[in-house]
Order: C-alpha cells, then sequence, then structure tokens
C-alpha cells in the first residue's frame, strides 16, 4: 500500500464542529454528526440540515438561469455542502476558486474541446437502435417508442468518464500539481484518468477495491501501461475512495485529488456535472438535428450520478422531457442486498457532503452491492437527491439478473457491448416501453463499453440462464 503522510480518515476532524460517529478514523463507515456551539446540543443519529431563505432564493435564481449555474453555495436544497475539517476547507476553497476561473478562462475552454474533439473523439454518436425499437413495438402490438442510443462507450477509454478526468486533469496542471490520485470502480474512470495523466506528464495514483481488480483485470494492466500506479484496497469502491482521500491529504501542497463521481464535499460534485453536461448538450444538438426537437425521456444508470447529471443537466429547465434514472437493484429491494439508494436510502452525510444514503437505524452505512461495480456506493449525488426531492427525476431500479438480460439483448439485436451500468438502466425499457406513446423519443445513455464485463456476463449466463 502505498506509504501517505496523514494516515487518519481524511474526513475525521480535530474540531468542535464536527464528531465521528462510529470507529475513530474510519472515513468508510463515518458519519458526521453535527454540533450546534451556540446552544450546545448533539444532534442524534444522521444531521439534516433546514434549508435557509437566502438559499432557497439562491435555488429559484439557478432554476431560472442554468446558464449561470450557482457553484459558490455547492447545495441543491439541503443537500450537498462542505462536511469537512477546517484543514480541507483551505483546500477545497482553492479548488473552488480555481474551477471558477477555468470557466470563465477561454484559453482553457478551447484547449479542453480540442483535446475532447481530437484526443476523447466527441462528439459521440447518437445511435438510433432500429432493432431494439422493432423488438419492443413488436411486443407491444406494432407500436412503442424510438429508442436512441447516447454512445459515449466510443470515448477514449471505453466511457464518458474522461470527459471530467481531462478537464480536472488540466486544472490540475494549471494549479502546478505534480501528480494525480484517484479511485475507480470498474476501472473505467481509472483508464480515463491514468490516460490524462500521460497526456499531460502529471503522475498518477489510482486506488480499486482488490475484488474488482481480479474481476477487471484486463483495465487493471489497461492502467498500468498507461504509467499508473495501481493500489488495491479492501472492501469495494467506497473503501478504495476513502484510500485516495487519506492520501491525498498526506500530500495536499504536491497532489490532486481527481474526483470522478459527483459526490463528496463542493466543488467535487459541481465540477464532475459540470464537465460531464457535455453529453446533454450535444444530445440536444443531435436530436434538433435527427427529428427536429427534444427528447421525451432521457434514461440513464445511477451509482453516484456523473453520467445521468451528464445526460439530465441540459433539460432540466425542459419540463416536457422526462428524467429517469435507474439504480441497481441487486438481488432484489427484499434481499437487502443492493445499491439502490434514492429508492430506500435515508438522508445523511457521508464523505464530506449531504445525500441520500444507506444506512441502518443507527446511521452506520450498509455495504451496497451490485453486478456492475461502478455502480457500488452507498451514497449519490447531492443534486441527485435534490432532482428526487422536488420530484424533477424519476428513479426505478433493475436487478442483477434484469441487468445480464439487457446486456445480452442489446449485443443480439444491436452488435452493441453495453457496460453493466449502462445495461440497469437498458433494463428499465422492458417496464417503460408500454407506457410511452407511439414514436416518442427515447435518449439511453450507454454509458460505459461492455466488453470488460463478458466474462462476468458470460459466467452468470452460463450457470444461472442460457444464451
Amino acid at each position: 500500500m502505498m506509504t501517505c503522510k496523514l494516515q487518519l480518515g481524511a474526513f475525521a476532524s480535530s474540531s468542535n464542529h464536527y464528531r465521528q460517529q462510529g470507529a475513530p478514523n474510519k472515513v468508510s463507515s463515518c458519519l458526521m454528526v453535527a454540533t450546534d456551539d451556540h446552544q450546545d446540543t448533539k444532534l442524534a443519529k444522521t444531521y439534516v440540515p433546514t434549508i435557509k431563505p437566502l438559499l432557497e432564493k439562491e435555488l429559484q435564481e439557478r432554476n431560472n438561469n442554468t446558464d449561470a449555474p450557482i457553484i459558490n453555495s455547492g447545495k441543491f436544497g439541503r443537500f450537498g455542502g462542505k462536511f469537512v475539517p477546517e484543514t480541507l476547507v483551505v483546500c477545497l476553497s482553492q479548488l473552488e476558486a480555481e474551477f471558477n476561473k477555468a470557466l470563465h478562462d477561454e484559453s482553457f475552454k478551447a484547449e479542453l474541446a480540442e483535446s475532447l474533439k481530437d484526443f476523447a473523439g466527441r462528439e459521440t454518436p447518437l445511435y438510433y437502435a432500429r432493432r431494439l425499437s422493432e423488438y419492443y413495438k413488436m411486443n407491444n402490438n406494432g407500436k412503442g417508442p424510438d429508442i436512441y442510443l447516447k454512445r459515449e462507450d466510443l470515448n477514449h477509454g471505453g466511457s464518458h468518464k474522461m470527459n471530467n478526468a481531462l478537464a480536472q486533469a488540466m486544472i490540475a496542471k494549471r494549479m502546478g500539481r505534480k501528480s494525480v490520485v484517484t479511485a475507480t470502480a470498474a476501472g473505467q474512470h481509472g483508464i480515463a484518468t491514468a490516460a490524462a495523466c500521460a497526456k499531460l506528464g502529471l503522475e498518477c495514483t489510482v486506488f480499486m477495491a482488490a475484488k474488482e481488480m481480479e474481476k477487471e483485470s484486463s483495465n487493471v494492466q489497461l492502467m498500468k501501461l498507461l504509467g499508473a500506479k495501481v493500489e488495491g484496497v479492501n472492501g469495494s469502491f467506497k473503501d478504495a475512495a476513502s484510500e485516495a482521500f487519506r492520501c491525498w491529504v498526506g500530500e495536499m501542497e504536491n497532489s490532486y485529488h481527481l474526483t470522478g463521481s459527483a459526490v463528496g464535499p463542493h466543488p467535487c460534485p459541481t465540477m464532475v456535472r459540470e464537465f460531464q453536461s457535455v453529453i446533454g448538450r450535444e444530445t440536444r444538438k443531435q436530436a434538433l438535428e435527427k427529428w427536429g426537437g427534444k427528447p421525451d425521456v432521457l434514461v440513464a444508470c445511477v451509482g453516484t450520478g456523473s453520467n445521468a447529471l451528464g445526460l439530465f443537466h441540459e433539460f432540466l429547465q425542459d419540463k416536457d422531457v422526462r428524467l429517469i434514472g435507474v439504480e441497481a437493484g441487486g438481488c432484489g429491494l427484499e434481499s437487502g442486498r443492493h445499491s439502490s439508494t434514492l429508492a430506500t436510502g435515508e438522508v445523511g452525510v457521508y464523505h464530506g457532503a449531504l445525500s441520500y444514503l444507506l444506512q441502518d437505524q443507527d446511521g452506520q452505512i450498509i455495504g451496497p452491492h451490485s453486478i456492475a461495480p461502478g455502480m457500488e456506493y452507498p451514497g449519490v449525488s447531492p443534486e441527485l437527491s435534490y432532482l428526487k426531492e422536488t420530484g424533477r427525476a424519476e428513479f426505478c431500479v433493475a436487478t442483477d439478473q434484469e441487468a445480464l438480460d439487457a446486456y445480452e439483448r442489446l449485443c443480439k439485436l444491436e452488435g452493441i457491448f453495453p457496460s453493466l451500468e449502462a445495461a440497469h438502466a437498458l433494463a428499465s425499457l422492458d417496464n417503460l416501453v408500454p407506457t410511452l406513446c407511439d414514436g416518442s423519443k427515447v435518449v439511453v445513455n450507454c454509458s460505459g463499453c461492455g466488453d470488460k464485463d463478458a466474462a462476468v456476463v458470460f459466467d452468470r449466463k452460463l450457470f444461472h440462464g442460457k444464451f
């Protein structure tokens, strides 16, 4: 394991403002419990702050002007924020300032646009899945929607992750950082970060759950070929994320923590969403070119939220466009082995932000499960939490088996290997399509390439079903 100067949990505060509940120095299992210094009253279980009047006004202004997103508060309704020790606040504020500068720097935007085009391969196609559409129409009296796939799997690196990795690696270089540290689940964010660092001449260390390193060995090899150090961590993605944060805290002056998920303290979720929103902007443009209008329904899988927000954000103000997020139902909600945070979770603080979480009655984190490693996380984006609470987005679940079936279906009907993460979004079509009008337009975000998952799918199908 890579040695870091500071071995304490990244969010274990030394102040009186936040205390850690549960085992000390275990970022992966802690929830911050806030105390009010004026009243000296400790809040039991999970801290759930109320919305301040000023914040409500800011949110209304944000809703009325999506071209000028509020990035100073880091709040979406009551969700988000910076629940971190004072030692991290300064560093996060510096990152926020650099992010603001980059968004208004024409040379940065031009360089990023060029890199996304010539290095990542954007724009990605909006592909009409004709045979998949016909499959559902055939089972619905010849009627049904036209289904399109936003082909993020064709990005360099095989997923949508490159959009954000390139942009943040450029910010790291602007800040004078020499090395980048990150965590990855299935390895797609790790590959994207390693490739971006190789392009920009930055050192790269990737933390990954040991069990996923074994399953995704080809991705591990690719990361190493790109020059990255890959460090195994016991547990799941949440534990790898904790280790990456710990390591960054020990080297804050020289390293940059490049998050690929829309979670964590502000400005991390906003940065990821902002750099992924190119997906939705392209989708709007391509839809106008292909059929002269907007999509009727947008569908994306939800692990932490980066690909869903990337597709949804452009259309938040279009009330006639339905936004549907699909969580990992694992072995079924009744089994307790799933990653359906928005469907079954409660509000709490984890990894520095307020959002919905999988937690028990004592406020302790419940371990998530999904056949798709990129969806195994006990929390979710603060912004998606807000979209759930306001009713702007809908959320449903797809089980492991349903995702496996959808993976196989797309392979056989369209010749496309979706990632198991994206297969969850495709699986939702079984229940969604019969409810839609004939000829309506549905866009599913094919967020990643699934050749990495072929062995897992084959093994599961071989023993539990037939091809």
